[in-house]
């Protein structure tokens, strides 16, 4: 992966999956260190408001965001797709493919707030749409968390997808 710095643009990246996916694992392993953590979870009221003005915030600053929702219609993605557009940020997406059986077991393991009622995960799933090149993204990752991962030790395996190849990852 390369820093902002380094390509010397501000980068938008989506999470997109299933609640207890890893997403916010894979934020802390991956982008802790070069890119601002844009989570509704970590905020109070009218959170899409205040998550969109986060994200201006920091393109303003030419900060670099990750946006760490389940993100899982394009209805979700397109106004987080725009703001990266208007401020001429590359827009990543990083896809964890629906598993409700391991993000159950996962969040089974979350303890308090961070544990989401296992319905929610069941509605997220149904609702679920595979992201998309026509959606306006520059690239597309597809992530799994590695047969040998712990929680405290996580294996990522990703794999760019190739323009117009999305479907070859749908489950």
């Amino acid at each position: 992966m390369f820093t902002t710095e380094e390509i010397g643009a501000m980068e938008i990246i989506i999470l997109i999956g299933l609640q207890a996916s890893g997403k916010s694992t894979f934020y802390r392993t991956q982008f802790a260190d070069t890119h601002e953590h844009i989570s509704k979870d970590l905020l109070s009221r009218s959170k899409n408001q205040k998550q969109a003005e986060r994200i201006e915030r920091a393109f303003q600053e030419q900060r670099s965001v990750v946006v760490d929702n389940t993100n899982v219609t394009v209805q979700d993605r397109l106004p987080l797709i725009d703001v990266g557009r208007r401020y001429n940020a590359t827009i990543i997406s990083y896809y964890f493919q629906p598993d409700v059986s391991s993000s159950r077991s996962r969040n089974m393991q979350r303890v308090g707030k961070a544990q989401v009622p296992e319905k929610a995960i069941f509605i997220t799933a149904h609702k679920f749409e595979p992201p998309s090149y026509a959606e306006g993204f520059d690239t597309l990752y597809y992530v799994r968390i590695g047969k040998d991962s712990t929680s405290e030790n996580p294996i990522w395996e990703i794999e760019k997808i190739p323009f117009g190849k999305i479907e070859d990852y749908y489950g």
